[in-house]
């Protein structure tokens, strides 16, 4: 199977970690997103959307959406972990993943795109405006996780699924993008966690 993505994107390396813990080798294609390489017609004829990650499986099927391809990915794999078989854990699972994708990714993206992209692409200054708002979303959006992980050692389950992978990989760039998490004990000592897993380690991107 061949990945199409980038070292610096998120959800990129959602897929990368569920590949590295599934123990599934991937063709990695870097998609050089700074030259404008997702917006060649090359590349929209695999995601229309222009953007990564991109899964091309050995049949020639293509699929985006980065969460779409982690649960691909587990649902092909004989005894994995990672996604529940069982309906009641499978639905806590995707709604971690579906709250992951509909408010907390989001909100972590304003401080990386105003933190950091801008500061590597020379976009500009951060917009102050826009750094409020992510404040306002983080004290909204974070209590909520922190206080889900209180007494619990993963998100989801006993063990490590899709959600823990789905969530943790924005939070990649919390020092350089200064994310507001330092209150939130729980989710600090939860992502400590994730950060020792090998899954984690072997797909940390260079520093921007």
């Amino acid at each position: 199977m061949r990945l199409y993505y980038h070292p610096l994107s998120s959800n990129s390396r959602r897929a990368l970690m569920t590949a590295r813990h599934l123990g599934i080798p991937l063709d990695l294609v870097v998609v050089d997103l700074a030259r404008g390489e997702q917006r060649l017609p090359a590349f929209l004829d695999t995601n229309p959307n222009g953007r990564v990650p991109v899964l091309v499986d050995d049949d020639g099927r293509v699929l985006w959406e980065s969460r779409a391809i982690m649960q691909y990915l587990a649902d092909r794999t004989p005894g994995q972990t990672l996604y529940p078989q069982e309906l009641h854990a499978r639905a806590d699972v995707n709604r971690w993943m579906f709250w992951c994708a509909a408010h907390f990714s989001p909100a972590l993206a304003i401080f990386t795109w105003e933190n950091v992209v801008k500061r590597l692409t020379g976009a500009g200054d951060p917009d102050p405006a826009e750094l409020k708002r992510g404040e306002r979303l983080i004290a909204q959006l974070a209590p909520v996780l922190d206080a889900h992980l209180a007494g619990r050692t993963w998100v989801a389950a006993d063990r490590v699924t899709l959600a823990d992978l789905s969530l943790a990989p924005p939070l990649a760039l919390a020092t350089p993008a200064v994310i507001p998490i330092t209150p939130y004990r729980h989710l600090l000592a939860w992502l400590a966690r994730v950060q020792e897993l090998d899954a984690w380690t072997k797909t940390t991107p260079p520093r921007p």
